[in-house]
């Protein structure tokens, strides 16, 4: 059956087999100018009689579940901040997370601040991947003691007048980090820093990063950003305030990955068990730079070095076996390894160094 719309579409921008299943709408009209003297009593404004304004007691997700039924609609609904899952679990089918998001003055972690901190707290349960119970919240501006600049303010909508006089509750958050087991961010290695250098006590923690410990490609997503992850989903929100970007990467995260029997969060919190490997092509010769740079090397200009991280010691063992036979040919090299846990990992700390011979 075909869905019946809530209001009219206008046939001449539509050309597909169902139009004519589909009712007839007006063309808008044009606007008019019209010359009105002082005082004057003004005629109430003329409504086209096939205009019929939608009821306000109709229901919109009616509507909504209407038109995604048809193959050639897909709705996108508001995100709306969940702050009860299921029951709560004993301390022992269960992970304590918290989902942190910040905004700062700009990326030089050297000279930039925090000028907003976003955190939420979630118990995960272990056998299914899921959040349960309440989700504790806190969400804090800070005056960063430096003009925020107008690119910022433009793509946070923070300015120096909503920070000034402002500081983060020290108290609300160190209560906050009590239990917690594993702190999730979206950029870890940019959030980490940031919030080390201002808050030091999330230097002790696991941490994991949710764009860069998951394949997001892999699991057939066109994007690892959040905001491209949410619609995948049917999500839109308000993008690049704290609070609410943590609360869109719960929902993301607690859904199962297109391609993986676990949610998002079962996964990083797998993942943060592990160790990790930061693995440097020391004194690699200058004409393999097109051969690293197609695995996915990354150039450290600072140490002038090429760089990869993996993710377990298998894949070590392989990329090792591949430098050999392919950057360092028919010589004797030692490559540096980087072991990272996950309470350095994404920090400016550095792991456990050695050197490796090939």
């Amino acid at each position: 059956m075909t869905p019946t719309l809530p209001y009219p579409l206008p046939n001449d921008q539509i050309d597909f087999a169902f139009v004519a299943d589909l009712p007839t709408a007006p063309s808008v009209a044009k606007k008019r100018r019209v010359s009105v003297k002082a005082g004057a009593k003004q005629p109430a404004p003329a409504v086209p009689a096939a205009v019929s304004p939608i009821e306000p007691t109709h229901d919109v997700e009616a509507m909504a579940r209407q038109l995604e039924a048809h193959p050639d609609y897909r709705v996108l609904r508001r995100l709306q901040p969940r702050l009860a899952w299921g029951p709560q679990l004993p301390d022992a089918t269960r992970v304590r997370v918290l989902v942190l998001d910040t905004e700062t003055t700009g990326l030089d972690q050297s000279k930039d601040r925090i000028i907003e901190l976003a955190l939420l707290q979630v118990d995960i349960d272990t056998a299914s991947g899921m959040p349960v119970g309440e989700v504790q919240v806190y969400d804090g501006l800070e005056d960063p003691g430096i003009p925020i600049p107008k690119e910022v303010q433009g793509i946070t909508g923070i300015d120096d007048a909503m920070v000034r006089g402002k500081k983060l509750d020290e108290v609300r958050v160190a209560e906050l980090l009590e239990g917690v087991d594993l702190v999730i961010a979206h950029n870890a290695g940019f959030d980490r820093p940031f919030v080390e250098a201002r808050l030091p006590r999330f230097g002790q923690l696991a941490w994991a990063c949710s764009f860069a410990d998951i394949g997001w490609r892999e699991q057939g997503r066109s994007s690892a950003k959040l905001e491209s992850l949410a619609l995948e989903l049917g999500y839109f929100y308000d993008a690049h305030r704290a609070e609410m970007d943590c609360h869109a990467l719960l929902a993301v995260l607690a859904r199962p990955l297109p391609k993986a029997p676990q949610t998002g969060l079962a996964h990083l919190i797998a993942q943060a068990s592990q160790w990790s490997y930061r693995l440097q092509a020391t004194n690699a010769p200058f004409d393999a730079k097109d051969k690293l740079k197609a695995r996915a090397y990354r150039w450290n200009g600072e140490q002038k070095v090429w760089h990869t991280r993996l993710d377990d010691a298998d894949s070590l063992r392989l990329e090792l076996e591949w430098l050999k036979g392919n950057v360092y040919p028919q010589r004797t090299a030692m490559v540096q390894v980087e072991k990272l846990d996950a309470r350095v990992r994404y920090s400016a700390r550095a792991g456990s160094v050695q050197m490796q011979p090939l």
